[in-house]
């Protein structure tokens, strides 16, 4: 009769192990870091009153900034640090993205996709001068993967055109380019 309680405390164990990730609430690891892991500055609870500037002027402030060549997330941490808005979509109803794309200056691939690229790209640089850096070799190819599988994603997601492929001699261009 002792066997009954130990099964049932066999099942409900199983079943924590199953919930445990999704009672963590998206505190999972990395992919390939085994790190954790959340940054970014906490917004404020209510709206922000000691904003002075109008949806207009904000609009503005975006399009001057993309202009000066800042990505939208410079463009964001900007805005936050030296004029004291904490979020342009909390004024505008848009986010800086989307402004961007009215006005015809949004990126022609996306900040994160260009990101990674740079960053294959520097770790190609540094595998000319050091072939023999197993490490960095590895890192490589893990980077290009997140690119491929992001690159899937975004031509699925009509963003990137359907013929996209990436190649690291194009990357590099791109990546000067930009």
């Amino acid at each position: 009769m002792q066997e009954v309680p130990q099964r049932k405390d066999q099942e409900e164990q199983e079943d924590k192990e199953v919930l445990a990730p999704q009672l963590l609430g998206g505190l999972l690891a990395r992919m390939y870091a085994r790190k954790r892991g959340r940054s970014g500055s906490t917004r404020p609870l209510v709206k922000a009153r000691w904003v002075k500037y109008g949806k207009g002027e904000v609009e503005g402030l975006v399009v001057k900034l993309a202009r000066d060549g800042l990505p939208p997330a410079m463009i964001g941490t900007v805005l936050r640090d030296q004029y004291g808005i904490p979020s342009v979509r909390d004024i505008t109803g848009k986010k800086i993205k989307k402004i961007l794309e009215e006005k015809g200056l949004a990126p022609e691939v996306p900040e994160d996709l260009l990101n990674l690229m740079k960053r294959a790209v520097n770790l190609r640089n540094h595998l000319e001068v050091h072939r023999k850096d197993l490490h960095s070799k590895r890192g490589l190819e893990l980077i290009e993967s997140k690119i491929r599988r992001l690159g899937k994603y975004y031509i699925r997601k009509g963003v990137l055109p359907e013929n996209w492929k990436y190649d690291p001699e194009r990357a590099k261009l791109l990546v000067k380019s930009a």
